[in-house]
């Protein structure tokens, strides 16, 4: 089936995901600039348990994913009542299936715990609908690590790099087995769209034919 068989009444809901300094905050930008879609941001920095779980994640993991798990709940619900296309910046899916149980693994959160998120998890997840394409940034931790030293967040700085590897690592599981909606994966360690207009214009038509609105971006990048 093609992917814009996908589409509900002609509209799109694009999800990018990928790890953290992977550059999902500003793919969706250039997807809101480039198409006029609505953005939906990752509340990053509104986040009151974020510097407390990078400093302590035994202590504050429960907390902070609670907190995002409500956030993303509450946006999806906004993203069900845009009238036009949207892009956003990671899914609800993602936090249970690649942080939560990410966690888990590490013996950061507890079974308990991990068993209330789950049970809450999977009832919010049954009154919202999936993205219509799933576009998933990766790269390697070299390449995070800069990006994310080049943003320069204090709450980011001492994510450690064996972290990083882990949740790349759980992102690749989740994929594997995810059939929700179609899902684009794209290689960024030598793709810079944040700087260079090539990898952007490639980046953006990459997306544009999974939509089959290649024609759309043509027209935009003629000079």
């Amino acid at each position: 089936m093609p992917w814009q068989a996908t589409m509900k009444n002609g509209r799109h809901h694009i999800t990018i995901a990928g790890n953290i300094g992977v550059g999902k905050s500003t793919l969706v930008g250039i997807l809101a600039e480039e198409f006029g879609w609505q953005p939906y941001y990752e509340l990053v920095a509104d986040h009151p348990y974020l510097e407390d779980y990078y400093r302590d994640r035994e202590r504050w993991g429960f907390h902070s994913q609670i907190w995002f798990l409500t956030q993303r709940y509450q946006q999806h619900l906004e993203i069900a009542d845009t009238p036009i296309s949207v892009c956003q910046d990671r899914s609800i899916y993602e936090d249970y299936e690649v942080f939560v149980k990410g966690l888990l693994e590490q013996r950061i959160l507890s079974h308990r715990d991990f068993r209330t998120y789950r049970q809450l998890f999977h009832a919010l997840v049954q009154s919202i609908s999936p993205p219509t394409l799933l576009v998933y940034l990766q790269a390697t931790v070299p390449t995070l690590m800069h990006r994310i030293n080049g943003r320069a967040r204090s709450a980011e700085s001492a994510i450690p790099s064996a972290y990083l590897e882990h949740l790349n690592q759980r992102y690749d599981e989740w994929l594997r087995k995810f059939e929700l909606c179609p899902v684009l994966r794209i290689e960024t360690d030598d793709l810079d769209f944040a700087h260079d207009a090539g990898a952007r214009r490639e980046v953006v038509e990459l997306i544009a034919q999974a939509l089959g609105v290649r024609g759309m971006v043509q027209e935009r990048f003629v000079p």
